[in-house]
């Protein structure tokens, strides 16, 4: 078999690495392809091997010599040398089994080295492993060092310029909007902060559900079997307290899994690829109220424009939100990949092949996450609120939008009628024609309907002067919107990197 795979190495010699992920070319951030690129997807395995043979010499299963060549030099000379590309060849010309190709490959790499013992040492990787407890296990060491060095940085970095916006804007009003429609006066930073708690709350879950991810090392049914029966579970416990299982993943910085098949429980992952979904949808959400809120109409966020960007090909004067759009567009691809997680939570019995190659797309979902995330933190420092503009779309319906409160002031009063009704049929359409504020009307109609004169009696003149003042109705919104800011200077200060003092 050596002279079979020399032949396939010398193929793919000096070739560069392929670095595609799953998904378009497109959407692939760089600061992922460490991790789940397409070459580095069998260096992930490999390390796997390596913690297997580290606990093997250090439980004196190996021959004593051969320990000698388990060194960080070596580890990453044999770790270079692999790559998915290889693999795959093998794969395809002689084993017809990835994981067998991939020891194929290391072995002949190991015998390369022309080292002593080489050979004896080659004949001790994934011994006595199962494919997927290499395989299992490698993914979630990806997933989690991707996330706690690439996605959860990138995600404090927005929580941090978020809550910069959120404390600038606290105050500034804006006009909220209900199905398309004005509705009650809130604070840019009150919207913003709607979206910034959803996100920082996302943050929180993908720390929890990172945590529960584990790895798995019970062999082709989950029971041991091999490890009980040929002892290497009884020198585990005698030597160290603690299982077999327990030291191959300790390698790795994982816990085991309760208990598993021949591949683990389904859940963690799912949950934690669920997580990114959710932030997915909540960048989706202030993606669409940016692009929607740059509308010509409105024109109250500004999105930066650069000096040598084109807003249309056919238009010059355009300012098109495609930053925005984009995002927001990403996350239908994101919801639709989740699906394929779902489909693979079942299996027969202890395991079968229909979900391998489903769940080599699953990466998919944190590399279009990443590229949100790195999308929306370019751009969020820099965009702005146009102050005139807010100003000139509240004024379209400042004299009609409270008219909640004049309904339930009017009820509170006393009024025997409908409130509500009275509110929508009548003084609506008089403020609508006059432009006077809808506690002004009801003033006036007072005087034309006596049985109106004590409700308006019964309303304070205090309440009375303010429901002329629209722009102070805006309720907790700004006080809300610093209570988020503060969570999510609490997060930051937890998880973010540490002042020296």
């Amino acid at each position: 078999m050596l002279d079979a795979v020399q032949e396939i190495v010398r193929k793919f010699r000096r070739k560069p690495d392929i670095l595609e992920m799953p998904g378009n070319h497109r959407y692939q951030p760089d600061s992922l392809k460490p991790y789940f690129g397409h070459d580095n997807i069998a260096r992930f395995y490999f390390d796997v091997e390596w913690a297997l043979l580290k606990v093997l010499a250090k439980l004196n299963i190996l021959p004593p010599k051969t320990t000698v060549l388990l060194t960080d030099e070596m580890c990453q000379t044999l770790r270079s040398k692999i790559t998915t590309t290889l693999e795959d060849a093998i794969e395809r010309a002689i084993t017809k089994h990835d994981i067998r190709a991939l020891l194929a490959a290391v072995r002949y790499f190991l015998m390369a080295t022309r080292k002593h013992l080489a050979a004896i040492l080659a004949r001790w990787f994934h011994i006595p492993a199962t494919s997927y407890d290499t395989i299992d296990t490698a993914r979630i060491v990806a997933y989690k060092r991707a996330f706690w060095e690439v996605s959860f940085p990138a995600l404090l970095k927005l929580i941090g310029s978020l809550k910069v916006k959120v404390v600038e804007l606290a105050d500034t009003v804006q006009i909220g909007r209900t199905h398309g429609q004005h509705a009650e006066p809130i604070t840019v930073g009150f919207w913003l902060a709607t979206v910034l708690e959803r996100i920082i709350d996302i943050a929180e879950h993908l720390v929890a559900r990172e945590a529960e991810l584990v790895g798995k090392f019970s062999g082709p049914v989950g029971a041991y079997n091999c490890q009980v029966a040929l002892g290497f579970e009884k020198k585990s416990q005698k030597m160290f307290g603690k299982t077999f299982e327990e030291l191959v993943l300790a390698e790795l910085k994982l816990s085991p899994a309760p208990i598993s098949t021949q591949i683990l429980p389904p859940e963690p992952l799912a949950r934690f690829l669920l997580e990114f979904t959710l932030l997915s949808g909540a960048l989706g959400q202030i993606s669409r109220d940016c692009r929607n809120l740059q509308r010509t109409e409105l024109a109250e966020i500004v999105e930066p424009f650069e000096g040598t960007q084109d807003g249309s090909s056919a238009m010059p004067h355009k300012r098109n939100p495609i930053t925005w759009e984009g995002v927001e567009g990403i996350y239908t691809i994101v919801k639709d990949e989740f699906h394929k997680v779902l489909d693979v939570v079942i299996s027969d019995h202890q395991r079968d092949a229909t979900g391998m190659c489903v769940m080599r797309e699953f990466p998919g979902i944190v590399v279009l996450t990443q590229y949100q995330l790195e999308m929306v933190n370019r751009i969020v420092p820099r965009i702005t609120a146009n102050k005139e503009a807010l100003e000139r779309n509240f004024a379209i319906d400042r004299h009609l939008v409270l008219s909640e409160a004049v309904y339930i002031a009017l009820v509170m009063a006393g009024y025997e009628g409908d409130a509500h009704s009275l509110v929508n049929h009548t003084l609506v359409p008089r403020s609508q024609a006059s432009g006077r504020h809808l506690i002004e009307e009801l003033i006036l109609l007072a005087k034309e309907k006596s049985e109106l004169e004590p409700v308006i009696e019964n309303i304070p003149s205090m309440l009375i002067n303010w429901l002329q003042i629209p722009e102070g109705f805006t309720g907790y919104a700004g006080e809300k919107a610093l209570e988020v800011a503060r969570r999510a200077d609490d997060l930051i200060e937890k998880y973010g990197p540490k002042k020296e003092a």
